[in-house]
């Protein structure tokens, strides 16, 4: 999913090129407007594919981990799934190589750039991991509903997290005390709705079964 949803992207990625010459080929049209809509379009795109990819990220995942042997090999269900998300990660970084090649890139590359690659690579990993290990605790409980659980609390979190992250990296002008209200307001109910979709989702609940009526035999007549 997360391939398909790249190669769209890419897709996407050369129309805007495309459209920027075009523009500035013909000084008639109305660059700013055309490119600027454009581009922010894309974005949104994107981004509603991101929300797909993700969005089904943890269920895939958890289905690839419940088809792994069990038995004895239960344990070790969780690492075995991890192990093809990272070869998914390892092909999709030769494909990446490919699409370099084939837009022209010169491959000059700077440390700085490297280095914090490298760490939000690890990042991901490391969630990744992490999300298996949660995942595979929640199936004692929730069984097949695990990533219901689960990934509403990731997906609800993470945003906190990067807000957060992002201010301290880039420090608001004004400080903390500049904060709007209704930005401090949408984190806590990030948080609340995240907390109220995982404990009641529907796939959660644990449906009840009505004990059958007894079934009283019929009365043999040639008893009496």
């Amino acid at each position: 999913m997360k391939l398909f949803c790249w190669v769209l992207a890419e897709r996407y990625l050369f129309k805007v090129r495309d459209v920027a010459d075009l523009v500035s080929m013909d000084k008639h049209l109305p660059s700013s407007v055309a490119v600027t809509t454009f581009v922010s379009m894309n974005w949104l795109t994107f981004a509603l594919m991101t929300v797909l990819s993700w969005g089904v990220y943890g269920v895939l995942l958890h289905k690839g981990r419940g088809e792994m042997p069990m038995g004895a090999e239960t344990p070790h269900a969780g690492l075995k799934a991890f192990l093809f998300v990272c070869i998914a990660y390892a092909l999709i970084a030769i494909a990446t190589a490919a699409v370099l090649k084939l837009r022209g890139s010169n491959w000059s590359f700077t440390a700085g750039g490297i280095k914090w690659s490298l760490v939000a690579g690890g990042a991901g990993a490391i969630g990744a991991f992490t999300l298996v290990l949660a995942l595979g605790a929640a199936a004692q409980t929730y069984k097949g509903a695990a990533a219901a659980a689960v990934m509403p609390i990731v997906f609800g979190g993470a945003p906190i997290v990067n807000t957060i992250v992002a201010m301290l990296l880039h420090p608001p002008e004004g400080g903390l005390k500049a904060l709007p209200v209704p930005f401090i307001l949408g984190c806590l109910l990030a948080a609340g709705g995240a907390f109220l979709v995982a404990r009641y989702a529907p796939s959660n609940t644990v449906a009840t079964v009505k004990p059958s009526a007894p079934q009283i035999a019929p009365m043999d007549s040639k008893a009496n």
